[in-house]
């Protein structure tokens, strides 16, 4: 009997047997047992052997321990590879990210004249899928119904889910219609497809109507409403999920953490986070650096660390989730210090960590470190500056006021700037009172952007600043003539596990009687402390009166009411805007800090302000 060395510290003796062949397949756990045992075969002359060769091949399309190139080269001396073979070579690539050669596996596999089977199918339209090819999806549906497959499940689910999230949900529904018994895989394939779209109520009502519901219903439904923004929706869905008592997996947790980032819902995402402990569900890098992200945008920097600090293993994408925290709550300097910790340990930084850390720079004001990091991205690293890393700088070098400079680097940037990069250079015009250059720099982004309403407010406000009236009126009504709407102010404040939405004027809230009551009360003490609204600006062709009251009734002035009316004294009140916040607003908020003895916590559009003692953490300068 011989014997081979397959690895130092293991001997595998191979038996010139087929049976004994095979049970070393079967425990074979690496590339190089395989190649041994593969090279065995070869000299005892089992290479015809189709059973041993279709579970080399087996273990060679496997993501985890094989080998595609080797894989192929085993297939190519095939002399007439059996349906088996050619269905686990198909597999093998569409898992492995190359859809293109399992299609042209296919066709070969047609030329040749192999039998097909219901496995065959899966795994060749989920390459048609990666590759949205909606030609070669409808060839293949053909030859499904033509060769007798038409009623097979797998096959039809396959097909059902190509055309759900590909777009085509009208060819999704009308197979859907079809098949003569519909799984829980088919219900899934049609909400996921529907969400897709954006056609929640549409998805909600497949979710309603589906007679059992599996895990991935629940999570395909919570991670369609986090798309759409519906983020009230998805917090639901998931207690709701908690009710029924299903058992959520990592995705509809990070999905939910996610949906709790974007409400500020800390209480929320803190349960989450101690119900995903409590449970055991094993916390994948995705689900540490949505954590972390979740426990940032909802303002407690402090536990986002500890989160940080309690993985052993950190890759790249928890330090720059830790690094962006620090960045958007505006301390640039601890998030350099994390920039340069992250380099000690070895970790390199990637496109998305210069991102994070020229915002940290932009928005702390550190302008000579953010030119030395932004200089280091090509020189150091070697890697390509993008357009963010160049929006970035133009946003660092606005603040700072060297607006000059950052429209020459705008006009050297290797790529055509977008609706962003020039966005950030008119940020800067506002802040500087730059209205000349701020008038052309308007022009350019409505050009650039003409479906944003905030670009013809902008441009509204600059030629206001500058006293130009009847060209501010003009860029409103070239704003209503187009038919392009504002995005309406929304803030929301998290009490006790509910989140409470409120609008600019809004009426809805069921205590918005004492809550306008309570801004009244505010409001009077404001003017005790000499406050007087900023109306130049407001809404155009009111009184000033009118401009008055409608600036009293801007959301984050009613949410900061609430929030005073429902908690007690000293209790930080944290509130969360969809849109910048704006002047008046930040300056009523420092002075109620002040005059309440509170903090209050906002995050706006883009970054956080802490009030505190009539002061906040941006500098005024947002």
């Amino acid at each position: 009997m011989s014997s081979i060395t397959l690895t130092p510290t293991k001997q595998l003796t191979l038996e010139s047997n087929a049976t004994q062949t095979l049970s070393l397949l079967e425990r074979c756990s690496k590339m190089e047992e395989l190649k041994q045992i593969h090279a065995h075969i070869l000299k005892t002359g089992y290479i015809a052997d189709t059973i041993l060769l279709s579970r080399i091949l087996t273990f060679c399309v496997s993501p985890k321990y094989g080998n595609l190139e080797y894989a192929q080269m085993v297939f190519d001396r095939v002399k007439r590879p059996n349906t088996f073979m050619y269905n686990t070579m198909i597999k093998g690539y569409s898992k492995n990210n190359e859809p293109e050669k399992a299609l042209l596996l296919y066709q070969h596999m047609l030329y040749l004249s192999v039998p097909h089977n219901s496995y065959t199918y899966p795994f060749l339209l989920k390459a048609c899928s990666s590759l949205s090819a909606m030609e070669e999806t409808k060839q293949i549906h053909a030859h499904v119904i033509k060769l007798g497959f038409g009623s097979e499940v797998y096959a039809t689910n396959s097909l059902l889910h190509v055309y759900a999230t590909s777009g085509s949900i009208k060819a999704a529904l009308l197979l859907f219609d079809q098949v003569p018994e519909r799984d829980i895989v088919s219900w899934n394939s049609m909400i996921d497809g529907y969400t897709k779209c954006g056609k929640m109520e549409i998805a909600y009502q497949f979710f309603k109507d589906m007679p059992t519901k599996n895990v991935i219903s629940w999570t395909t439904m919570i991670s369609g409403y986090v798309g759409a923004g519906m983020y009230k929706e998805a917090l639901n869905l998931f207690h709701e999920m908690q009710t029924e008592g299903v058992k959520p997996d990592s995705v509809a947790l990070a999905s939910t953490l996610s949906a709790c980032s974007y409400l500020g819902a800390l209480d929320q995402g803190r349960w989450i986070h101690a119900y995903i402990d409590k449970i055991g569900i094993e916390i994948d890098s995705i689900l540490l650096c949505v954590l972390i992200d979740m426990y940032a945008k909802c303002g407690d920097m402090e536990e986002a660390l500890e989160v940080f600090k309690k993985v052993e293993k950190k890759e790249v994408s928890l330090w720059t989730a830790l690094i962006s925290g620090f960045g958007i709550h505006g301390r640039g300097r601890e998030a350099l210090d994390w920039f340069e910790n992250m380099q000690k340990v070895g970790i390199k930084p990637n496109h998305i960590t210069f991102t994070a850390i020229l915002t940290a720079c932009s928005y702390s004001g550190l302008v000579d470190e953010g030119k030395y990091l932004f200089d280091s991205i090509g020189r150091v690293h070697k890697l390509s500056p993008t357009i963010e890393h160049y929006g970035c700088m133009v946003d660092l070098l606005g603040r700072a006021g060297f607006l000059k400079e950052a429209k020459e680097l705008i006009e050297k940037m290797p790529v055509k700037p977008n609706a962003v990069v020039w966005g950030a250079l008119l940020n800067a015009c506002r802040i500087h009172r730059n209205v000349e250059l701020g008038k052309i720099i308007g022009k350019i982004l409505i050009e650039e952007d003409p479906n944003h309403g905030g670009r013809y407010i902008h441009l509204a406000s600059i030629h206001a600043a500058a006293g130009d009236w009847d060209q501010a009126v003009e860029a409103r009504r070239h704003m209503k003539e187009r038919g392009v709407s504002k995005l309406p102010g929304c803030s929301a404040i998290s009490l006790n596990g509910v989140v409470h939405e409120f609008l600019a004027g809004g009426q809805s809230h069921p205590q918005t009687t004492e809550i306008y009551l309570m801004w009244d009360n505010i409001a009077e003490r404001l003017k005790k402390e000499g406050y007087k609204p900023a109306l130049q600006n407001l809404l155009l062709d009111l009184e000033d009166e009118a401009k008055e009251m409608a600036i009293n009734r801007h959301s984050e002035k009613l949410a900061i009411a609430f929030g005073l009316l429902r908690t007690k004294p000293g209790t930080t009140i944290r509130i969360v805007k969809n849109l910048r916040v704006c002047e008046d607003c930040h300056t009523v908020t420092k002075l109620i800090s002040k005059i309440y003895g509170r903090e209050i916590v906002m995050r706006d559009r883009t970054r956080f302000h802490l009030f505190r003692d009539g002061k906040c953490t941006c500098g005024d300068k947002w």
